[in-house]
């Protein structure tokens, strides 16, 4: 259980340097969610049957939905009470120190409460952050926010490597070299079952993901410092706790070192995503669009405010217009290209903006059918229609 997550923030760091689809990306999260809520609360039920003495499977499966549904909803009920208080904050650091409440309170908690506390954590980041944040008008305190949380994440990280390597004796790592070696081996064992066989059957329920994709997700499967924050926490009284953290620190340092540093490689090899100049040229101009839209924005909200004279805000409206409308007009000129087969290949980029399309229509018509607005016997074929039309697209 100890070795069972992935380590997200090297694989998404190996993802900033070289340019992957999002479906990639997204789907690397989400895994890597999925184990690290697995082995936590996989660990914690170790941790039960070893103060206890035995755990029967009723009892077990008890206190599995205890603790992982119980810190689910906690996280859930604690993340949405925190949306209308950031609403109301108007300084960074206010905002900033709501977050940190939010994370710690809900740990103490939900270890209260005898639920997941990390988990709880979890489910109130992905409400606060994906709710919480874009109700924010300044981009100063997003900014903020991020900053200051990939600093800590940063931090925690740096703290957990060097506490285990206090930990560990390196007489003792030496001695265990072997069972080191048969540890990395089973894990990269059920890793291949994982990825191989389960995404093959797959293609039954979702679009397929492609083999080169699954090389990636293989060999990205890198151990960091969960599976080390883990061995830590293991009771001292626990007999072999030395050599446990040993195995589980020269596996971290196989991944690491082995799997971290080869995995770009193995990247840019099987070219993932290609990308025609064409298609930079675009994504340069979406990226000077959407920063044009947004200094637009907040030059309104500047003026709105009182901050910004009329006649300054007039000219600085005006010259981000200007940026505006020409990239307004290549992008138009490369997408009637597109159309009519000037520019082939590369329909990632065009298919990304009508799945978002497709998917805005899915929402609008499950909200209405909801609110018994559409029948229903109307709304099903209309929704598989537009399934049909989400699995032609091209992966972006």
């Amino acid at each position: 259980m100890i070795l069972a997550n992935t380590d997200t923030v090297s694989m998404i760091a190996v993802f900033k340097e070289i340019r992957v689809p999002s479906r990639l990306t997204t789907i690397v999260e989400g895994e890597t969610l999925f184990n690290d809520a697995a082995a936590l609360v996989s660990f914690n039920l170790i941790l039960v049957v070893y103060a206890t003495g035995s755990l029967t499977v009723a009892n077990g499966i008890k206190e599995l939905l205890v603790v992982a549904l119980g810190g689910s909803i906690l996280g859930a009920i604690l993340g949405y009470l925190s949306l209308p208080v950031f609403a109301r904050l108007n300084d960074p650091l206010s905002s900033l120190l709501l977050t940190v409440a939010l994370a710690l309170g809900t740990f103490q908690i939900g270890q209260f409460l005898g639920v997941s506390g990390a988990v709880a954590v979890v489910i109130a980041g992905l409400i606060f952050g994906n709710l919480g944040l874009s109700r924010t008008q300044s981009a100063s305190d997003r900014i903020t926010l991020l900053s200051f949380w990939e600093y800590a994440g940063f931090g925690v990280n740096t703290f957990i490597f060097l506490l285990i390597g206090i930990e560990i004796n390196p007489v003792t790592l030496w001695r265990i070299l072997p069972s080191i070696l048969f540890v990395i081996l089973v894990y990269q064992l059920g890793r291949i079952l994982s990825v191989y066989l389960l995404l093959a059957a797959l293609r039954w329920f979702d679009r397929p993901i492609p083999l080169r994709w699954q090389h990636v997700m293989f060999l990205g499967n890198i151990k960091g410092s969960l599976s080390m924050a883990l061995a830590l926490s293991i009771p001292l009284t626990l007999p072999g706790r030395d050599n446990i953290i040993a195995l589980v620190f020269g596996a971290v340092l196989f991944s690491l070192v082995g799997q971290g540093l080869s995995l770009p490689w193995l990247v840019k090899r099987l070219n993932i995503s290609r990308v025609s100049d064409a298609m930079q040229e675009a994504g340069q101009l979406q990226i000077q669009l959407i920063a044009a839209k947004a200094a637009q924005d907040e030059l309104d909200s500047l003026l709105k405010s009182g901050v910004l004279p009329k006649a300054v805000y007039e000219e600085l409206w005006a010259s981000y217009q200007a940026r505006v409308a020409q990239s307004e007009r290549v992008l138009r000129d490369l997408y009637n290209q597109h159309r009519t087969g000037q520019v082939q290949g590369d329909r990632s980029r065009f298919d990304a903006i009508r799945r978002r399309l497709f998917l805005a229509e899915k929402g609008a018509v499950s909200d209405a059918l909801r609110k018994r607005i559409v029948p229903e016997d109307l709304v099903q074929p209309y929704i598989k229609e537009l399934d049909e039309k989400l699995l032609k697209l091209e992966d972006d």
